[in-house]
């Protein structure tokens, strides 16, 4: 029917137009001639019937555009138009040529986006601004008897009947048509009553990947930022972004484009499912194969990666990190101890932090590896020398500090670079790897081992030391170096547990890894020496392919490590056709300092509140309440937790300005600046003081210290170019439980391994957290069903943006093929009509100006990042040490709002950056250019608006020219002004090269329409790129010497911090994945056997990466709705066939779907993919007879991880999308058993 429905489209415009009504009424009465069988008619006539045909193909005009999802494609599409509709789409072939020792980028595309416009046409389409219907009447009743906009809203929220009403119909269908003034007017009452009543803090929006559409993304973002309201995370959200990267290089995922696998003389896929996932750039992996490229694949299943490879390595799920730390022991063995490799010394010693110093001491009663040594502790009282990390200088036989640690970033810069000197005296120095030749003891130091109960949780290892006199006395210091291989349990001849041979089943050896990960010993062997023995011979062009196979995992960050390491220890970053390439999402934004300035509205205001989700989501919904970890099972056997709730850590990182943590504080910052004014404040020094004390005389709390508390409740969500609920939403139950108000089929809540300390324990209400959930998209999925507003958004051909990815050097631009259909809008100009309607609401309630208190915390790449010194947790609400903003605590930062100025601000770029702009800690002069965009954009002709006079970027073109104009990577005058500030941050000469040649060029808008267009190298990436050479991550560092953005300056092997050593992961190694019953409850049914297995969620085949399955074509091409995915002998172990109906269940919910019974799945595991939306054939379940399945996401729970919290340390400091827990669902088991009636609760 729906393919009927699309067809009439086309049809009604484009067949049999020359015929008259009169003979369409009679055409088929026309002679026929039968067989005498039957079987065939012959009939005279024309070829009139072939005009359809000829006219599918037809066209108006064909339009360049792009697909903005997180495919990481980012792939250039001719969209052809016929009669104002759009006809077909086809993938653009005028990509630039590359050299001609490589292919071409050409084909980019995929069969899935091809049929994208599908959507545009279909019955899932959001054509007008939806209400649910229990709120619009309420809503309409309230505006009769209320002055203003705002009272109306606040005697529909304040009356506990009312808001019940409509909160818990949310899911239940019911919505009415309604218009763009009522819809607008309603979410401006509710924002600014927020506002007013609890604080701006409380509103909050959801979006994904800017990069994918980034002025889309910008646009809700821009418009919470002006308001005080608070954008969330997404990359750490979606698990897509793994803290080892910022844990290793003080960078968020830096990769290498796909055109430089084709450089690779060596590739693994760890986790990639590259032809699936990455289908555009696959061609690249294939073509590279030609050139005798051999190709391994990491994978416990048979997926389409595995296709393309040469050799399979069939891991069992979640033991990666037990692989990778075997072949770490292989290469650090045969390549670093049996023989001497020069290239791997020579690149360890300048480029990692191998050579740093270590202090050895009693630490909780046991010799354990401390933090690092530092100038601080040799006596120097220089600011920055507890962030001066030393090392032993070979040709002196001195310990020296050595250029480039985090010391001297923000106090001597023109010492931060790499040039192996001493940064005292500038002498030429020559690092130290070991101090095995001339050690003074061999001590015996106790390491933290997850790998089995034998061990106790500890591993004896001896290893060399020197003694060191500090100014606290004589301490034993080792080398990073001599730490890792007594780790891996390389044999030195100086005792302790090591291994003699590969056979010897001691951590960790390739026999040890074999019976934890199923691959055999000698395969692990192999592999190791042919990585290695590539990345000899071809100077690091040996490359891991790594992504959410490996990184969904709670533990992902220490699988990545382990494989990280093999990186390091072969030399292989930092070099064209080498290091890691990790794919999950769509990071690369390119232009980052022009979209960042409108992004954050700091071109106006400053201070944006940007919340990591993870944290923002677990409160949210509660689920600290039904949190299964106890950390006591966690934590390192040679330390002692802080706290045993994973929710207490969060807390404490609130405290301490690790984390953002919005809503801040249990009183809005107007109430609390009216406090402190009352008590005598004036300045804000002094009302910075008042909040400091109030907070540790506990009068005043963090909202996370009670969560359930009404005035501590977000109370307005909007989600945009996302589907939160049917998509992301880890703990789906809890969702619809806690935060929505709605029914759930959460089975077992309030069952918390152990109770918080720091939080307060209140019984939950079910009454729904949020007053209202504000869903703008194009297509009516989850999130839009469960609803209280649905704005009907453009599609992907109907708007103006900009695309960018990390899987080619290319800026893509999106063009309106055809006009906004119905009463869409783009988000740009939604969310400029929002903004209209704010200000004319606040205006007629007489509530405009707001002063407010941002708590900002501690970022990487700003002063915060040192302020918290050798990774020692003091918590001033301990009495550990006293409350200071912006050092122990977050910054705490003013800022006025007037409400009634929103649209004002939002169509026009302020002052704050007509001057400088720039990233990671870097800035440079753009005047000159934010000049240009007067003539270029216009200028805002009103004299009552505070913008008047100002650049205009009232439409989205104008915003996106203005992203290019002020970027370095689309403006060669700007890119070299950014090299030259980093030569100025660095001491450095001669960066600018990089970008010298196209300093003329200025990448437009309208050039990128006519072709694709190459981007300019830039200091906001790590690597260089031209013409003739692939992007590549941190070649600015091994060949310009450019720090690591980490404490040594250097890649980290160790992680010094307190609670890294606390958690066992100050070094890389093996952790087994988390483990819990999935019910504590009795949910057996008489005669149906059960079977408990791993639940795990990759992407799926059958649809457009991973929000799009829905599409008509995407369902016919599998099974037409939800599937899981079983080995065919645990099937049969609970009877089920292919195609059979299962539930699947555990503590967080339920799934029902069809099974797909398959070879390809080893036993134990389960797969469903990400991320099949429940509107479609989603029958109800019998663990819960009143629901449907949910969700893929139903049976998950949101687990954080107490390391990911940590701030105000060097490269372990916050930053938005960088660093903070994960949103990880891999850690579950569920038991799965046969549907015995399948019930679509249609009665």
């Amino acid at each position: 029917m729906l393919a009927q429905l699309t067809q009439g489209i086309f049809c009604s415009f484009e067949g049999g137009h020359e015929m008259s009504l009169l003979s369409q009424k009679f055409k088929f009465l026309r002679k026929k001639n039968v067989s005498p069988s039957g079987h065939q008619i012959t009939e005279d006539g024309g070829r009139e019937w072939e005009n359809f045909y000829r006219d599918r193909w037809s066209y108006d005009k064909v339009v360049r555009t792009t697909h903005g999802v997180n495919c990481t494609g980012s792939c250039s599409w001719n969209i052809y138009v016929k009669n104002g509709v759009v006809a077909w789409e086809n993938q653009a072939t005028d990509y630039p040529e590359t050299p001609d020792d490589m292919p071409d980028y050409e084909p980019r595309g995929c069969p899935r986006g091809a049929t994208f416009s599908w959507y545009l046409y279909s019955p899932l389409r959001v054509k007008y601004p939806y209400v649910r219907g229990e709120l619009a009447e309420l809503w309409r009743e309230a505006k009769k008897h209320a002055k203003n906009p705002i009272e109306a809203w606040k005697s529909i929220v304040e009356d506990p009947e009312k808001a019940k009403k409509y909160k818990s119909a949310r899911g239940m269908g019911g919505f009415v048509r309604s218009t763009w003034d009522e819809a607008t007017e309603i979410t401006a009452a509710s924002l600014l009553y927020t506002a007013k009543t609890y604080g701006p803090d409380r509103n909050a929006g959801f979006s994904v990947i800017p990069a994918m559409s980034m002025l889309s993304y910008a646009a809700g973002a821009r418009f919470l930022n002006l308001m005080g309201g608070t954008p969330l995370s997404f990359y750490d959200w979606y698990a897509d972004l793994p803290p080892s990267s910022p844990q290793v290089w003080g960078e968020q995922t830096d990769t290498p484009e796909s055109g430089d696998w084709y450089n690779a003389g060596y590739i693994m896929t760890w986790g990639s499912n590259v032809p699936l996932t990455r289908t555009p750039d696959a061609h690249f992996l294939t073509e590279v194969r030609y050139k005798g490229t051999k190709v391994v694949s990491v994978s416990p299943d048979y997926a389409e990666s595995t296709t393309s490879s040469d050799a399979w390595l069939n891991v069992k799920a979640g033991t990666d990190a037990a692989l990778a730390m075997a072949m770490g022991h292989v290469i650090l063995k045969e390549y670093y101890i049996d023989k001497e490799t020069p290239y791997f010394k020579e690149y360890a010693k300048e480029f990692t932090d191998m050579p740093f110093l270590v202090r050895v001491e009693d630490i909780n009663g046991a010799v354990q590896p401390g933090r690092f040594l530092n100038a601080k502790d040799l006596g120097s009282k220089e600011e920055g020398a507890d962030f001066q990390t030393v090392l032993i200088d070979e040709v002196t036989n001195e310990i020296v500090i050595p250029n480039g640690t985090m010391g001297d970033r923000h106090t001597n810069p023109q010492k931060w670079n790499l040039r192996l000197e001493n940064r005292d005296t500038g002498a030429k120095i020559d690092p130290r790897l070991s101090v095995f030749d001339q050690r003074e003891d061999v001590t015996v130091v106790k390491l933290p081992y997850f790998g089995d109960e034998e061990h106790e949780g500890v591993i004896e290892r001896a290893i060399p030391t020197i003694t060191v006199q500090t100014v606290d006395g004589p301490v034993k210091v080792t080398t990073v170096y001599d730490l890792i291989l007594a780790n891996y349990g390389i044999d030195r001849g100086i005792g302790g547990e090591v291994a003699t041979s590969y056979t010897d089943d001691t951590p960790y050896t390739p026999t040890w890894q074999e019976k934890i990960t199923g691959v055999k010993a000698d395969i692990a062997i192999a592999t190791a020496r042919e990585f290695a023995d590539n990345a000899e011979k071809t100077k690091g062009r040996s490359m891991i392919i790594m992504g959410g196979g490996i990184n969904h995992w709670y533990h992902a960050d220490i699988i990545y490590r382990t494989i990280l390491n093999l990186i390091m220890f072969c030399g292989t970053e930092g070099v064209n056709g080498g290091g890691w390439a990790h794919y999950v999402g769509q990071e690369k934004l390119r232009p980052i300092e022009g979209w960042g300035g409108i992004m954050t509205a700091n071109d106006w205001s400053k201070a944006p509140r940007l919340q990591n989700s993870t944290s923002w989501f677990y409160f949210a919904t509660e689920q600290y309440r039904s949190d299964c970890i106890d950390l006591a099972d966690r934590v390192s056997k040679l330390a002692k937790p802080r706290y045993r709730h994973p929710g207490d850590y969060n807390v404490l990182a609130a405290r301490l300005g690790w984390l953002p943590s919005y809503p801040t504080f249990n009183k809005g910052s107007q109430e609390l600046i009216n406090d402190a004014r009352a008590a005598g404040a004036g300045t804000e020094a002094e009302i910075n003081q008042y909040v400091a004390q109030a907070l540790k005389n506990k009068e005043l709390q963090f909202c996370v210290e009670d969560p359930a508390a009404k005035e501590n409740h977000p109370r307005n969500l909007f989600v945009w170019r996302a589907n939160l609920i049917g998509s992301s939403s880890k703990g789906h139950e809890y969702f619809l439980k806690h935060l929505l108000g709605t029914k759930n089929a959460v089975l077992e809540d309030d069952d918390a391994a152990t109770r918080p300390e720091e939080i307060k324990w209140r019984e939950a209400d079910g009454a729904g957290k949020l007053d209202l959930l504000i869903d703008i998209d194009f297509r009516m999925a989850s999130t839009g069903l469960y609803s209280d507003i649905v704005f009907p958004a453009a599609t992907w051909y109907e708007k103006e943006d900009l695309s960018s990815t990390d899987m080619h050097p290319y800026v893509h631009v999106f063009q309106a093929a055809v006009d906004c259909a119905w009463e869409t809008k783009s988000d740009w100009d939604t969310f400029r009509t929002l903004a209209e309607t704010v200000s004319r609401v606040a205006k007629e309630s007489g509530f405009t100006e707001y002063e407010d208190i941002v708590a900002l915390p501690l970022g990487h790449d700003s002063p915060g990042e040192v302020a918290q010194p050798e990774g020692k947790v003091l918590d001033w609400s301990k009495g550990e040490c006293e409350p200071i903003p912006g050092k122990t605590m977050p910054n705490l930062v003013h800022v006025k709002r007037d409400y009634s100025q929103i649209f004002e601000k939002y169509i026009a770029l302020g002052p704050n950056i007509e001057n400088k702009m720039g990233a990671h800690g870097l800035a440079w002069d753009v005047s000159d250019e934010y000049q240009t965009l007067y003539a270029q954009n216009g200028t805002i002709d009103n004299p009552d608006f505070i913008s008047h006079g100002r650049p205009s970027i009232y439409e989205c073109k104008e915003a996106c020219n203005a992203v290019l104009t002020l970027s370095s990577c689309t403006n060669g005058k700007l890119a070299v002004r950014s090299w030259k500030a980093m030569e100025e941050k660095t001491g450095l000469s001669g960066l600018e090269k990089n970008a010298k040649g196209r300093e003329q060029e200025k990448i437009t808008f309208d050039d990128m329409v006519r072709q694709p267009r190459f981007i300019i190298s830039s200091v906001t990436s790590t690597g260089k790129n031209d013409k003739n050479r692939r992007y590549s991550p941190f070649t600015t560092s091994t060949e310009d010497k450019v720090p690591f953005r980490t404490v040594t300056g250097r890649q980290s092997f160790y992680c010094d911090h307190e609670m890294m050593r606390d958690y066992g992961e100050a070094m890389a190694l093996y952790k087994p994945v988390l483990s819990y019953k999935p019910v504590q409850g009795d949910y057996k049914q008489e005669g149906i056997p059960e079977i408990t297995l791993k639940y795990l969620t990759p992407h799926n085949k059958w649809s457009t990466h991973s929000m799009y399955f829905d599409s008509q074509q995407m369902l016919t091409l599998f099974r037409g709705g939800q599937t899981i995915w079983l080995n065919e002998d645990d099937a049969a172990e609970i009877d089920v066939k292919d195609n059979d109906w299962v539930e699947a269940f555990n503590k967080n919910g339920v799934v029902a779907a069809r099974a797909v019974v398959s070879p390809r799945i080893p036993r134990g595991i389960s797969y469903m993919h990400h991320a099949q939306d429940r509107h479609i054939n989603v029958p109800g379940t019998q663990v819960k007879k009143d629901r449907r399945g949910g969700t893929h996401n139903a049976p998950t729970h949101i687990y954080m991880k107490p390391t990911h919290m940590i701030g105000g340390y060097g490269q372990l400091s916050y930053g938005f999308n960088y660093y903070g827990p994960t949103g990880n669902q891999r850690d579950m088991t569920i038991v799965a058993r046969k549907l015995k009636e399948v019930d679509w609760l249609e009665d």
